[in-house]
C-alpha cells in the first residue's frame, strides 16, 4: 500500500491543512500503545480494536508489537476503513549489563537492567537497512527458539505426570500466533487443552493442582484471563517446570535498539513502569529528576505510560513534573494480556484521566502524527539527536492535530 494514497497525501500537501493553535473543547481520546496479534494481543483479531475504537470515540491508535512491523499493513487499511489515525510503532526488550550486575531494575520490576523501549512513528511502507532487518530477524528468531524449548520442557513435564497432553509448538504457532511465538501464546494453548481434556469443573481443578505441583488454582474457571496468568506464573517462568532463562542473544542494547529505532524513521520512546500496587517504584525510576537528566543524556526526549497500573494521583504529579521538564508524553493500555478491557484510557481502578492528562496525551499523539508525515514526506519531524524546542514541539503538535482532523473526517 503506498503512503500517500494511505494519508491521502495529495489533498494534505496543501497549506489549507487546518491547525488547532488554541484547544478548544474537550481534547479526543487517542491511544497510542496496544499490542495486536502479530505479537500477543486481548484481541482475538485486529479488526476488534477497531471496532472498540470507533464505539468509544478513539480517533488514534498505535500498534505497539514485539519487535516486528509485520502487522502494518493491515493495521493501515483498517484505519482507512474505520477513520482512526494510525500511528506505526514498535517495542523492543534491551539489555542494560552494568545494571544486570548490580541488581538495578530499570522499567522491568523483575529483571535488572532488562529494559523496555519503544520506537514511535516508524516509516510506513517500512524503509530499514540491511543491518537493521538481519537485526530484527535475529530478535525474533531467537525468541521463537526460546518459546519453541519451552513447549519441550513442557511436554516432557506433562509425560511424567502422564496427563495425555502435548503440545507442538509450530501448532501452537499457525493456531494462536503469527510469526512471532509469546509465552503467553503457550499459557493460551495449554489452558484452552485443558478444558478440552477435563470438562467437569471438580476434574480440572484436580488438573490444574496437579501441573502446579500441588498449589490450587486461585482463579474463577471462567476467568481465562487470570487462568492463563497462573499458568504461566506456575509452569513457565523461573522456578516452573518448563522455564528457559532468556539467552542474552535474544536482546540487543539499549544503543542498538536506538539505532534501529532511528533507522526505520522513528523516535526514541521510554516506556515508564511507574508505580506499582504497593506504590513501590523501580530503582531507576524512583527519583525522577534523575531519571529526567539521564534520560536526556541518553537522547530520550519522549516517554510513555500505561496509567491502567498506576495511581491517578501518582501519575498526575509524574506527568506534570517530565512535561515541564520538556518531555513528550503519551498514554496507551497495550492489551498485552488475555484480558480485553476498554480502549480508553484509565488509571488503577478505573479512574478516568481528567482533562490535563487527556490533553498532554493528544498532544503527545499528535507530535507523533507530524512526525509521521514528515518524514514520509522526506522532511525533518521530530528532532532524536537533541532535544526538541518548544516552539519546535508547538509546530508539531499543530501539524499533528490537523492530520489526524483531516484523516478522521475526511477519508472515504
Amino acid at each position: 500500500m503506498n503512503y500517500n494514497t494511505y494519508m491521502n497525501l495529495p489533498q494534505m500537501m496543501t497549506p489549507d491543512i487546518p491547525v488547532e493553535k488554541e484547544d478548544s473543547g474537550p481534547s479526543p481520546q487517542v491511544n497510542g500503545h496496544i499490542h495486536t496479534p502479530y505479537s500477543f494481543s486481548a484481541f482475538s483479531e485486529m479488526k476488534e480494536a477497531f471496532v472498540m475504537a470507533r464505539k468509544e470515540n478513539i480517533i488514534a491508535l498505535g500498534i505497539n508489537d514485539f519487535y516486528t512491523t509485520d502487522g502494518y499493513d493491515e493495521f493501515a487499511g483498517l484505519a482507512m476503513q474505520f477513520k482512526v489515525f494510525p500511528l506505526f510503532n514498535i517495542e523492543f526488550m534491551a539489555l542494560l549489563k552494568e545494571e544486570q550486575q548490580t541488581g538495578t531494575k530499570v522499567n522491568d520490576p523483575v529483571n535488572p537492567g532488562r529494559t523496555y523501549l519503544s520506537g514511535k512513528g516508524l516509516r510506513f511502507p517500512v524503509q530499514i537497512s540491511e543491518e537493521s532487518r538481519l537485526r530484527l530477524e535475529k530478535l525474533r528468531v531467537e525468541s521463537n527458539r526460546q518459546i519453541v524449548e519451552m513447549v519441550a520442557r513442557l511436554n516432557g513435564f506433562l509425560a511424567s505426570l502422564k496427563v495425555g497432553i502435548t503440545f507442538d509448538a509450530e501448532e501452537i504457532r499457525k493456531k494462536y500466533a503469527r510469526n512471532l511465538l509469546r509465552e503467553r501464546h503457550i499459557a493460551s494453548a495449554f489452558r484452552i487443552a485443558a478444558e478440552a481434556n477435563f470438562p467437569g469443573e471438580e476434574e480440572l481443578r484436580d488438573f490444574y493442582t496437579l501441573v502446579f505441583q500441588g498449589k490450587g488454582i486461585k482463579s474463577a474457571l471462567s476467568n481465562s484471563a487470570a487462568l492463563e496468568n497462573e499458568i504461566r506464573n506456575n509452569l513457565l517462568k523461573a522456578g516452573g517446570p518448563a522455564f528457559v532463562p532468556e539467552d542474552e542473544n535474544a536482546f540487543l542494547s539499549l544503543e542498538e535498539v536506538m539505532t534501529l529505532i532511528k533507522d526505520a524513521g522513528g523516535i526514541p520512546c521510554y516506556p515508564v513502569l511507574l508505580d506499582d500496587a504497593k506504590g513501590n517504584f523501580t530503582d531507576f525510576e524512583g527519583d525522577w529528576p534523575r531519571m529526567a537528566d539521564l534520560l536526556e543524556a541518553m537522547n530520550i526526549f519522549m516517554i510513555e505510560l500505561i496509567p491502567g497500573r498506576n495511581d491517578f494521583q501518582i501519575l498526575k504529579e509524574f506527568v506534570r513534573y517530565f512535561h515541564s521538564r520538556g518531555f513528550v508524553v503519551t498514554f496507551g493500555t497495550e492489551h498485552n494480556t488475555p484480558q480485553l478491557d476498554p480502549l480508553t484510557i484509565s488509571c488503577r481502578g478505573g479512574v478516568p484521566l481528567d482533562e490535563e492528562l487527556t490533553r498532554i496525551n493528544y498532544r503527545g499523539v499528535a507530535i507523533i502524527a507530524a512526525h509521521q508525515f514528515q518524514t514520509a514526506s522526506g522532511k525533518p519531524g521530530f528532532s532524536v539527536d537533541r532535544k526538541p524546542t518548544s516552539a519546535e514541539l508547538i509546530e508539531l503538535e499543530n501539524l499533528g492535530k490537523g492530520i489526524i482532523s483531516t484523516f478522521t473526517q475526511n477519508m472515504p
